[in-house]
């Protein structure tokens, strides 16, 4: 599985200009006039992972497949968005389509680049966002309980959502008890509990240090996941070759790109883990959430994997690199044979037996 990120924000804040940057494409219109961007663009982008390039050199594999990410470039939102305002539901409407959102902010100051509410306040920026997402939960959630004249809803599905209500109304984070209480949460569509990542759009001049706005961001969101990005930057970096790349960044001192924070900071909030198979016809890499066992996360190559199960054969990557080969491996007693209630870790090289 990949994962899918929404960039939302108002208009104008940079959301095209990075989605380019991040697809290395020039699909998304970037315009200085709000609602530029109507329907969403899709970008499906390969995370790049040098376990894998090393894996597919010693395995001398034929193909070499990343895993990977779609961005989505979701139209700007504006108060009152929930009540129909700028592109209205249809802007919320793309949100609930995706994983993860990205909130991006504007932290810098242009005369060229105008402000949908004439000045740079990135709290108040935040702020309008987050206000309009819990009035669209909480419309989805009186909507869905004044619909249950059918006795659709359990006695304790209402009860949760009559909860989640009540901690919305009093401005509360809705919070979840468990796995099923989440599950059945996102099937009614709610915004408010998909997982975050705020990411401040600065100048090439703060980049590294950040600014007053972003300290503000800081500060006022110190539990959340934050990080600085020039989304001009990244798409003059997307332009480059990978020696050209490598020359520009670190003449302006930036060790990583936009696109690798991003991975980093999404792979760690989905709670997502990579493993790999490799082997002459093809070395690869596949994503699974944490703490999936063995058989679960076969079924991530094929369906029938995981009822056709029989065990793991399992090698620690860094095992792989050190002695070569799963031969190898196996004949330094690296390779371990694990059963149906084995937890895949990161870095996992694994090889399935299952039925035929």
């Amino acid at each position: 599985m990949g994962f899918k990120c929404g960039i939302v924000g108002l208009p104008n804040v940079g959301k095209s200009t990075l989605f380019n940057a991040l697809t290395a494409s020039k699909n998304a219109e970037a315009a200085n006039f709000p609602f530029c961007t109507i329907d969403p663009n899709v970008g499906i982008v390969d995370v790049v992972d040098e376990r894998l390039d090393q894996l597919a050199k010693l395995s001398n594999s034929k193909k070499k497949i990343y895993t990977n990410i779609t961005f989505v470039d979701i139209a700007g939102l504006v108060k009152g968005a929930s009540k129909g305002e700028g592109l209205g539901n249809k802007f919320l409407s793309h949100i609930r389509e995706v994983d993860a959102i990205i909130h991006l902010v504007r932290c810098f100051d242009s005369q060229k680049i105008s402000h949908v509410n004439s000045k740079i306040n990135p709290i108040d920026d935040l702020e309008i966002i987050k206000t309009e997402i819990i009035l669209s939960d909480l419309e989805s959630i009186q909507k869905k309980l004044e619909k249950n004249k059918k006795k659709i809803l359990s006695d304790k599905e209402i009860k949760i959502l009559e909860e989640k209500l009540d901690q919305l109304n009093k401005g509360i984070e809705i919070e979840i008890k468990d796995e099923n209480e989440e599950k059945f949460l996102n099937s009614i569509g709610l915004l408010s509990i998909k997982p975050k990542i705020i990411v401040c759009n600065v100048d090439e001049e703060n980049i590294s240090t950040g600014n007053t706005y972003t300290k503000l961001i800081r500060d006022k969101y110190a539990d959340e996941k934050i990080i600085n990005i020039c989304a001009d930057i990244e798409d003059q970096i997307s332009g480059l070759d990978e020696n050209e790349k490598e020359t520009f960044m670190k003449d302006i001192g930036l060790n990583k790109t936009g696109l690798n924070k991003l991975i980093k900071e999404g792979y760690d909030l989905l709670k997502l883990d990579t493993f790999f198979t490799s082997g002459p016809e093809e070395s690869r890499a596949w994503t699974v959430r944490k703490n999936t066992l063995a058989p679960k996360a076969a079924s991530v190559i094929h369906t029938d994997f995981e009822k056709n199960f029989i065990r793991a054969e399992t090698i620690t990557c860094d095992d792989f690199l050190k002695f070569g080969s799963a031969e190898k491996c196996k004949e330094n007693g690296k390779l371990r044979i694990e059963g149906k209630d084995y937890i895949v870790k990161d870095g996992d090289v694994l090889h399935f037996r299952v039925n035929p």
